[in-house]
């Protein structure tokens, strides 16, 4: 049943089971697969996520852990720079009409195996974007085992289904530059919990206020309740119904770690995909394979491969 739902490989297509892309959709494909609704945006300057303004949370907001953004992470030169040079080497096909470059070890997620195999290390042109990390709050210490690259394109109805990265081999934080485009990051939650929303309402110099009760909200508006004394209490809704956009410029790099890596997977849908888009994400290694891990001897044998920045594409 699974296999019959995607579109299954086409021409230059490297979908596979239910993935399945703009090459490999054909007239049996019913309608393309499921984009989200976002109904949350992410505010990098207060941190919190607020509803939007057509959505049935708007005027309501909640703190949004986990994410460090950075817009204009790299110039416009070296953004042009890095894309030419990825661009001398060949890109694979993947899943959801993606292309690929990875920089890594050898991997079977499954069997929970790791080896350096082919493995060479991260591109030349990785080594500036590293040492610039250094100065972002968010990455201290943090030293990436692998690269991979990934190439989106609306001929090819690329796009990235809600999921979470590997905890077994992959550490806390996900590191991603994202060039050619901007795009939107859309996050969602299976949780069964419940997520507190806190009424907001931007000040008069368009900040977002953090949580409290206030008066004269959009919340209060959406209530039936609008006037002079309307003060809304905290509301518990389900995990599963909200969903948040976090938007990437062209040039920003992104970080997700804490609740925004562990409980709340991470989408790119096609609709979000305009022109094309190069994402470059980094990876460290997980405690087990970290100082003081079970495999501590393995994972410094790799990070001494992964930063001599001398690789090619595995």
């Amino acid at each position: 049943m699974e296999a019959a739902a995607g579109g299954g490989e086409g021409p230059g297509c490297g979908c596979k089971g239910i993935r399945s892309c703009l090459l490999c959709e054909g007239p049996a494909q019913a309608a393309p697969p499921p984009q989200g609704e976002d109904n949350f945006t992410y505010c990098p300057e207060t941190g919190l996520a607020k509803g939007n303004e057509h959505s049935a949370f708007a005027g309501w907001a909640f703190p949004f852990p986990g994410v460090f953004l950075k817009e204009e992470f790299i110039s416009k030169d070296e953004e042009s720079e890095i894309v030419e040079l990825m661009d001398r080497d060949d890109w694979k096909p993947s899943q959801s009409g993606r292309k690929k470059q990875d920089y890594g070890p050898k991997v079977n997620f499954k069997k929970q195996r790791l080896k350096a195999g082919s493995f060479t290390g991260l591109p030349s042109f990785s080594k500036k974007i590293v040492a610039q990390m250094k100065a972002c709050p968010a990455l201290g210490g943090f030293l990436p085992v692998e690269q991979c690259n990934l190439d989106y394109m609306p001929e090819r109805g690329s796009a990235i289904d809600p999921h979470f990265d590997d905890w077994w081999l992959w550490g806390e934080r996900l590191v991603s530059l994202n060039l050619l485009s901007k795009t939107v990051l859309s996050m969602s939650c299976d949780s069964e919990d419940g997520i507190q929303l806190f009424p907001a309402f931007s000040k008069e110099n368009g900040e977002l206020s953090p949580p409290g009760s206030f008066t004269q909200t959009s919340a209060c508006k959406n209530s039936g309740e609008e006037g002079i004394n309307c003060v809304l209490s905290p509301r518990l809704v389900p995990s599963k119904e909200v969903t948040v956009a976090i938007h990437l410029p062209q040039r920003s790099l992104v970080v997700l770690y804490g609740d925004a890596r562990y409980k709340w997977k991470h989408a790119i849908y096609r609709k979000h995909i305009e022109h094309r888009r190069i994402c470059v994400t980094f990876r460290e290694l997980s405690a087990e394979f970290s100082a003081g891990g079970r495999h501590e001897k393995l994972g410094k044998e790799l990070l001494e491969i992964a930063l001599s920045f001398q690789g090619r594409p595995v």
